[in-house]
């Protein structure tokens, strides 16, 4: 039964994994299309590339999540309460999807696995939640959308007597090289978080050590399986990010996406926190997009973004302890 319940949470982990993927793979390549930049399919070969790259680049972020957040639970109940988590962050990514919202997938795994954690009475390090997961939400796309805006103004200015057509083709060709960094840096934050899930998983099974290293096939299995999601690609977010919110130039989807990968690489290496890739790289678009006009940015849109970031935690979090009752009742 242990070993059954250990295979079915790291399924579900790695199912996450894979939704993550397909709803996520906007933030990298989004720009990068919206601007003809790169074709859909190269873009999307290009990002599931870079996201299996990233996911080996570090491990901060896994030891943030599988340790930081809540205590790792023991027993049939730690099982159940992990299962609880990601099913309620799969619950929010599938609805989020459907709806075209970009919403962060780490917020609704991070809120799945709090609110298990409260219905089944476990520790949540309210400080670590706080330091580490709803301060760097609000900070994040503040930072996002100010260099955002920065970056695009600089640039605005270093090439402000440079021929307008080579500038969007040259501005075109640049992009492949922060389209893929960006997809680097989405692997970076993304695949760890749910490593940091499947080791607190094997953890409780008895099977790893707590506080030691990530095994390299959980690397691989997270890496993979974020990586196939990509590939299966987010078309409706895809036309959100790339279109709905402002209609960006070569320059402009530039200035976002290295905005963007910036940021990650300075969260997971400086603070290890796991930061939302959606909430950066649509700030860092908004940003960008204003140095247009501040009316070229559709802020309606934005607006109902902004919310969907809020609910994400809460929703996925009353789904997660919903299913937890729902499980223990039954199994408990």
């Amino acid at each position: 039964m242990d070993t059954f319940a250990l295979l079915v949470v790291i399924g579900a982990a790695l199912f996450f994994t894979y939704t993550n993927g397909f709803h996520d793979s906007a933030n990298a390549i989004a720009t990068s299309i919206s601007t003809r930049a790169l074709t859909p399919r190269v873009a999307l070969g290009m990002a599931a590339v870079m996201n299996l790259a990233g996911a080996f680049l570090g491990s901060g972020v896994a030891k943030t999540v599988s340790e930081g957040l809540i205590d790792t639970p023991t027993g049939k109940q730690g099982m159940i309460i992990l299962f609880a988590g990601l099913l309620g962050a799969i619950t929010w990514n599938m609805i989020s999807w459907y709806f075209g919202l970009p919403s962060s997938s780490s917020h609704a795994l991070f809120g799945g696995l709090v609110g298990a954690a409260l219905a089944g009475a476990s520790t949540v390090h309210w400080d670590g939640v706080l330091s580490k997961i709803v301060i760097p939400m609000f900070v994040s796309p503040l930072i996002g959308l100010l260099l955002g805006y920065l970056v695009m103004v600089a640039i605005l200015w270093l090439f402000r007597r440079a021929n307008p057509h080579r500038a969007q083709r040259g501005f075109r060709i640049a992009q492949t090289v922060s389209a893929a960094g960006m997809a680097l840096g989405h692997g970076l934050q993304d695949a760890q978080k749910t490593m940091g899930v499947v080791f607190m998983a094997l953890v409780i099974a008895d099977v790893e050590p707590e506080g030691g290293a990530i095994p390299v096939w959980v690397k691989i299995a997270c890496a993979g399986m974020l990586s196939l999601g990509t590939y299966a690609g987010g078309w409706r977010i895809m036309r959100t990010l790339g279109r709905r919110i402002i209609e960006l130039d070569p320059p402009r989807g530039f200035a976002a996406e290295t905005t963007a990968a910036s940021v990650l690489y300075s969260a997971s290496y400086i603070f290890n926190a796991p930061i939302s890739t959606t909430h950066v790289i649509t700030s860092a678009i908004m940003g960008a997009g204003a140095t247009k006009r501040v009316s070229a940015v559709r802020w309606g849109v934005a607006k109902s973004i902004v919310k969907g970031w809020f609910i994400t935690m809460p929703a996925a979090g009353a789904v997660a302890a919903i299913t937890y009752w729902v499980i223990h009742l039954f199994f408990g």
